[in-house]
């Protein structure tokens, strides 16, 4: 088992406020209507990721291997898309703590295999995609609250969501 990665702590609320400086995600530039196509093809970028031969190995101690990121995104899809929905069921429910981390060690992201990952991946993103697609204008400002307290309208959420995915792209420099 390879050593544990260092958590990540920090409060990404602000990329929806600002660009981010690593990725150049800019909130400005994405609106509610691009979502579905922007999570569609930024799940195809992992097709290749997953077919690369290093696609296992960590490219430094306590950073995933691209094969791990995989496993958070598609994780990211199905989370966000469990948390839109409830925001689309429930008036302002407030979501359940998500721990990336301890998720990670549990689903054992370095032994899975990277052809069924690609798949989930593909499949979750198009599942979360599908439901940004049936957010109306009178859906869209719905809210949900983090366990942090940190508020959300489903377009908030989306754009967080969106984020974060191409983020980890970033992060395998795909």
């Amino acid at each position: 088992m390879p050593e544990p990665i260092t958590p990540d702590t920090k409060d990404w609320t602000w990329v929806l406020e600002q660009p981010c400086a690593e990725c150049g995600f800019d909130p400005s530039a994405q609106t509610l209507a691009d979502l579905p196509t922007l999570m569609h093809d930024s799940a195809m970028v992992w097709t290749d990721v997953l077919r690369r031969p290093d696609a296992r190995e960590r490219p430094a101690p306590g950073v995933w291997s691209p094969l791990e990121y995989a496993c958070h995104v598609r994780d990211v899809h199905r989370l966000f898309a469990e948390r839109v929905q409830l925001m689309l069921d429930q008036d302002d429910p407030t979501f359940a703590n998500w721990d990336q981390d301890e998720t990670a060690v549990e689903g054992d992201y370095p032994g899975q295999d990277p052809a069924e990952v690609d798949v989930e991946l593909v499949e979750a993103a198009g599942h979360a995609a599908g439901l940004y697609a049936t957010i109306t204008p009178e859906t869209a400002d719905r809210g949900g609250v983090r366990s942090n307290g940190s508020a959300f309208t489903i377009g908030t959420l989306g754009l967080y969501h969106l984020h974060d995915v191409v983020h980890h792209v970033h992060d395998v420099r795909a």
